[in-house]
């Protein structure tokens, strides 16, 4: 006997509050698309919900009459391709209050309700145990409700915009937050307790009031992303070190007077601190961020710039332009991979005009210049790091090379922009004795990794040889029993060996612009992989299966390659968090799903995972 039986939706979205005359016109069956409802708009100054919504699990009265037959001719009204609403969205409308029934929606998982004029939020929304996002930005709330700190499966909050002037402490009970943005309010501090947040990776504070950092918000060991923009803040947490994971750090604008030196902020790839009070960069803090890319310290006091800057390897901009700068060192020209130096409004007196306004290359080539005249002029002496061989006390090899205490101070070989096509053995020898960890070699022309290279198998975490001309890698690459960091980027490769799926340590791989036409099948035995940027080649297909064995993998770069079909299963791939596909000739997920970042995409696939 066939009875009655729910007619719900899993997503649910009023866009402009046109009222419709019944649920039937309120389904969107495609998650993308906009509802365009039937009714003209309700002329009310306060806009209300529907009352069906609040019912839309419950049983119509079409549902309820619904026989057997009848459902088997209109199959799309069957039981079994009914599910429960799982996504609302109600935002932007001009909504003041919700419902209190909005605790009859306990299948909610997403409720989007921002860009409305909301004043404060039902108890009742605490009810919502399976919520995991919930959207308030743009609105007029003050506060919320005590019963949402409840809420056992939240994980991204967004309550920016709004009027808010505190946190509520009860905020450290949402034990599953990942995302918190409470950007653009009126926040004076922080609440005690806010450092209990430890699975959060993005705190958004930027454009409030904050004028001190509570000292357990370094106990956020997951935090990778921290925003406090625009704020009264005065100084930084001496132990910033502890966000081991941070990687991306947001403080301009503020009454910032000193940086601290970021001791084991080493995963740390963007410090953004313009517009703040600074009068020197610490020395320390040149040796703690190996991978720093971005430095952002215009419109600071700083007078001058420290020579150790040279130890920001993988720097890819500096921007130091309305500083008191008068000299710059030298010791910038040894940064391979510096694309842009910004220096503009600074009263430098060792450089022409017109070699400045010529921009960062002819800058940089300048002081590579002055860098090689001086070590003429003393007889091949120690300057920023590019000595002779007779100052290593190895008189056969090259000139170019760093010395003993070079090696020894920064635990870096770094030999970068020399054409080199070989590296002798004996280097990787002296830089073995040292205990060098990091080999970087980028921008010469090695067509292979040098055999020498095999003396420091036990020491190297960090290899670095990217822009070469390099069609192969060695079986012997699998002897690197600590390597965590692998660039080789912008070379000519393409395959790896098998034996390159020993790399149990191997943490971030860089093989972006080469000529790859299939991710190597080695790649899927990296089960320890973290990062794999592999943009710029010629992959054609996704092997999700081989993905699927990389547990740990959470940030899949893919852009510009040949993929023309996204296979929908990737969805399921819940442990990857960043996902990169545009510049791929594939019709669907759309641009515009691209665009909306790595939630979108994967929701997306996963709704159309056949069932």
């Amino acid at each position: 006997m066939c009875g009655p039986y729910p007619r719900s939706r899993r997503y649910y979205q009023i866009r402009e509050f046109q009222m419709a005359s019944s649920a039937d016109e309120l389904e969107s069956e495609d998650p993308e698309d906009e509802l365009e409802l039937d009714e003209p708009p309700v002329q009310s100054s306060q806009a209300n919900m529907p009352e069906r919504i609040y019912d839309i699990n419950e049983a119509d009265e079409d549902s309820k009459a619904a026989t057997l037959e009848q459902l088997c001719i209109k199959e799309e009204d069957a039981w079994w391709n009914q599910v429960p609403i799982s996504n609302l969205d109600l935002s932007s409308n001009t909504l003041t209050q919700i419902s209190p029934r909005i605790e009859n929606l306990t299948t909610l998982t997403v409720l989007q309700l921002h860009d409305n004029a909301l004043v404060s939020l039902p108890p009742q929304i605490g009810k919502l145990e399976k919520l995991v996002r919930l959207n308030l930005s743009h609105n007029k709330l003050k506060d919320l409700p005590a019963e949402l700190y409840s809420l056992p499966e939240l994980r991204h909050l967004n309550i920016s915009y709004n009027l808010f002037i505190e946190l509520n402490p009860d905020i450290s009970n949402l034990h599953m937050l990942e995302f918190l943005d409470a950007g653009n309010n009126n926040i004076q501090e922080l609440p005690g307790g806010i450092g209990f947040l430890v699975r959060l990776t993005a705190l958004l504070l930027p454009n409030n009031h904050i004028k001190e950092l509570p000292p357990d918000i370094v106990n956020m060991r997951s935090l990778q992303k921290l925003d406090l923009m625009k704020n009264d803040l005065s100084s930084m947490p001496e132990d910033m070190g502890l966000l081991r994971k941070l990687q991306c750090l947001y403080v301009q604008h503020n009454d910032i007077k000193e940086l601290p030196d970021f001791e084991g902020n080493e995963m740390l790839n963007e410090l953004h601190a313009s517009n703040n009070f600074i009068e020197c960069i610490p020395k320390d803090l040149c040796s703690n961020l190996p991978h720093l890319k971005i430095f952002d310290l215009r419109d600071n006091k700083l007078s001058d710039l420290p020579d150790e800057l040279c130890l920001l390897r993988n720097l890819n901009r500096l921007d130091v332009s309305n500083n008191s700068i008068s000299v710059l060192p030298v010791t910038l020209s040894s940064l391979a991979h510096l694309i842009s130096l910004q220096v503009d409004g600074n009263p430098i007196k060792t450089i022409r005009r017109d070699i400045i306004q010529c921009g960062t290359t002819r800058i940089l080539k300048t002081l590579h210049e002055r860098a090689q005249a001086k070590v003429r002029e003393e007889g091949g002496a120690e300057l920023a790091g590019v000595n002779s061989a007779t100052a290593m006390g190895m008189p056969n090899l090259p000139g170019n090379m760093p010395d003993k205490y070079k090696l020894r101070h920064s635990r870096t070989l770094a030999v970068n922009l020399e054409e080199l096509t070989n590296v002798p053995d004996e280097v990787f020898q002296l830089a073995a004795a040292e205990q060098v960890h990091v080999v970087d070699f980028a921008r010469n022309k090695l067509s292979t990794l040098p055999n020498g290279l095999q003396h420091m198998r036990g020491l190297v975490t960090e290899l670095v040889l990217s822009q070469n001309i390099i069609s192969s890698v060695p079986p012997f690459i699998s002897q690197f029993t600590r390597i965590t960091f692998l660039n080789l980027s912008n070379n000519l490769l393409n395959g790896l060996p098998d034996e390159f799926g020993v790399l149990s340590t191997l943490r971030e791989l860089n093989i972006a612009n080469n000529r790859f036409e299939i991710l190597p099948n080695a790649l899927y035995e990296l089960q320890g992989l973290e990062i794999l940027i592999a943009s710029d080649n010629h992959i054609k297909a996704l092997n999700v299966a081989g993905l699927q064995a990389m547990k740990r993998l959470s940030n899949l770069d893919l852009r510009n390659n040949d993929i023309d079909n996204i296979p929908p299963i990737l969805g399921n791939l819940t442990n990857i968090t960043h996902l990169e596909l545009i510049g791929n000739p594939f019709r669907q997920p759309r641009h515009q799903i691209l665009m909306k970042g790595t939630d979108a995409i994967m929701s997306y696939l996963r709704d159309r995972i056949p069932i």
